[in-house]
């Protein structure tokens, strides 16, 4: 069997890895020269901690966490409104098996543990397939035959609009908007998470790994609004519009944000399809059920998800993409309600624990 994957940040070395491991040949393309730097904190939960487990990559990634000692929250002048040393809000309580690790931490685990065939910088142009496989038409000009094509490949998946449509046909936005960012620790956190909020903008700060540097989220809050994906530039001048009037420290972090060369800029929003596969192409992660980094579920999905995609392919192709859907629907309503259960708040530890663990892996 040969797979081609398109996308190489979580979900993608997760499934590379799975198929590798099952027989099969499985080839990543990533539209980006190299590994992407920078991202947020992301969480490892529930049933993901199994595949990182069976992945041999939990012990390592348990010691590359983020090991914050707590948060606190202030109003929009800076003032300290509450705090707490028992968790924080991205990674939730302290003494919880997850694991809270950096983006680009996790990334680089998987795509080691993998060591995938993969080529940067080149994008799938077009899709034909037939009842036996399908042909991929690459950017490059390169031409390829393959039994499946799998679209790990974000939000706005180039996968999924050559197989189903415009993504505006499954893209639904939550009325938010945040950037990510690495910055000099101007502030001097030590593993420590401070959210601030000033009307309808707001963010939060924390200290990386090497405490020299910190990760900047600003954001704002807002309906729909028209920006192209990739212009790098035009989106760091809409965070710096509606940001401008940002208390605190507001300003230092906007002019640090233009010296960021790792920003990263996208609408919370979730992805609700009725299928994800079509013929022989189908969607894992975001492409496919995109949760929003409102729900804190979106690593934990994409790995759960190429777990089972990887282990209903090598149990046999017959039916094999039905199953994974079967398998995965009910796992990914349960983790994408987390997002709005409580607007504003997050959802509640029961809650988000009973979503992460709501799939059983054989």
């Amino acid at each position: 069997m040969k797979v081609l994957i398109s996308g190489a940040s979580v979900g993608g070395p997760v499934l590379a890895y799975w198929l590798r491991r099952h027989g099969a040949e499985a080839e990543l393309v990533e539209r980006a020269p190299a590994p992407r730097s920078g991202g947020q904190a992301i969480d490892i939960r529930g049933a993901a901690l199994t595949v990182a487990d069976r992945m041999g990559v939990l012990e390592q990634a348990r010691a590359l966490r983020t090991t914050m000692r707590g948060m606190s929250m202030l109003d929009g002048e800076g003032n300290e409104l509450m705090r707490s040393t028992e968790g924080t809000l991205s990674g939730g309580a302290f003494d919880s098996p997850d694991v809270e690790i950096m983006r680009d931490d996790l990334t680089a685990l998987l795509m080691d543990a993998a060591a995938p065939d993969i080529r940067y910088g080149d994008s799938i142009a077009a899709l034909a397939q037939d009842a036996d496989g399908v042909d991929v038409t690459f950017d490059s000009g390169r031409r390829d035959r393959y039994d499946y094509v799998v679209g790990a490949d974000g939000l706005h998946s180039n996968v999924r609009r050559l197989a189903f449509g415009p993504e505006e046909r499954f893209v639904h936005h939550l009325g938010a908007y945040v950037s990510i960012f690495t910055a000099p620790n101007f502030l001097g956190l030590d593993h420590w998470q401070t959210w601030f909020q000033d009307g309808a903008v707001g963010g939060c700060v924390y200290s990386d790994r090497d405490t020299t540097t910190m990760r900047v989220n600003l954001g704002f809050q807002d309906g729909p609004v028209a920006y192209d994906h990739r212009d790098t530039d035009a989106q760091k001048r809409l965070i710096q519009e509606r940001c401008a009037g940002l208390g605190w420290e507001g300003p230092r972090l906007l002019e640090a944000m233009w010296k960021a060369d790792d920003f990263y800029f996208d609408a919370m929003a979730q992805v609700k399809m009725e299928r994800w596969s079509a013929g022989r192409v189908t969607l894992v992660g975001d492409a496919g059920y995109c949760a929003s980094p409102l729900s804190g579920q979106g690593t934990s999905l994409a790995m759960v998800g190429a777990y089972v995609l990887a282990q209903e392919l090598a149990a046999g192709p017959a039916a094999a993409l039905d199953r994974y859907e079967h398998r995965m629907r009910p796992f990914v309503a349960a983790n994408q309600a987390l997002a709005t259960e409580n607007p504003g708040q997050g959802a509640a530890p029961e809650s988000i624990q009973r979503a992460a663990t709501a799939i059983t892996l054989d």
